[in-house]
C-alpha cells in the first residue's frame, strides 16, 4: 500500500496544517470571530449572525470542532458552542515559534 500525504510528517506538523485548514475558510473564521466575542456559549445565535444556512453551518461548526478550534456542550435539544482556549493557543505557540525562527534568518532574499 501507499504512503498518504501525511506519512513521514511530525504529528505536531500535522495538527497545526488541520487547525489552519479549519481556520482556512471565511464562514469558519467568522465563527470563530463570533464566539470569541462571547462571554458564554452560543446555540442557535451562529445562525442569525451568518448569511448561510443551517446544515452549512453545522458542517463547519463540525470542521471547526473535529480541528480542536471549539468545544460543543448539549443543553437540552441545542448543542452551545464555544472557544477552545487550548487549540487556538497551539496555532500562537507554533506560529509564534515559526515567526522568531523567521526572524532570526532574515539575511536571505535581501
Amino acid at each position: 500500500m501507499g504512503i498518504t500525504k501525511t506519512d513521514g510528517f511530525k504529528q505536531e506538523t500535522i495538527n497545526i496544517s488541520n487547525s489552519l485548514k479549519a481556520l482556512g475558510h471565511p464562514a469558519r473564521f467568522a465563527i470563530i470571530e463570533f464566539l470569541s466575542e462571547s462571554p458564554s456559549c452560543i446555540c442557535n445565535d451562529i445562525v442569525e449572525e451568518l448569511p448561510l444556512a443551517q446544515p452549512t453551518i453545522s458542517r463547519h461548526l463540525a470542521e471547526l470542532k473535529q480541528a480542536g478550534l471549539i468545544q460543543g456542550n448539549i443543553e437540552g435539544k441545542n448543542i452551545c458552542y464555544c472557544i477552545n482556549p487550548d487549540g487556538l493557543k497551539e496555532i500562537h505557540t507554533v506560529l509564534g515559534n515559526l515567526l522568531n525562527q523567521i526572524e532570526k534568518n532574515t539575511n536571505c532574499c535581501k
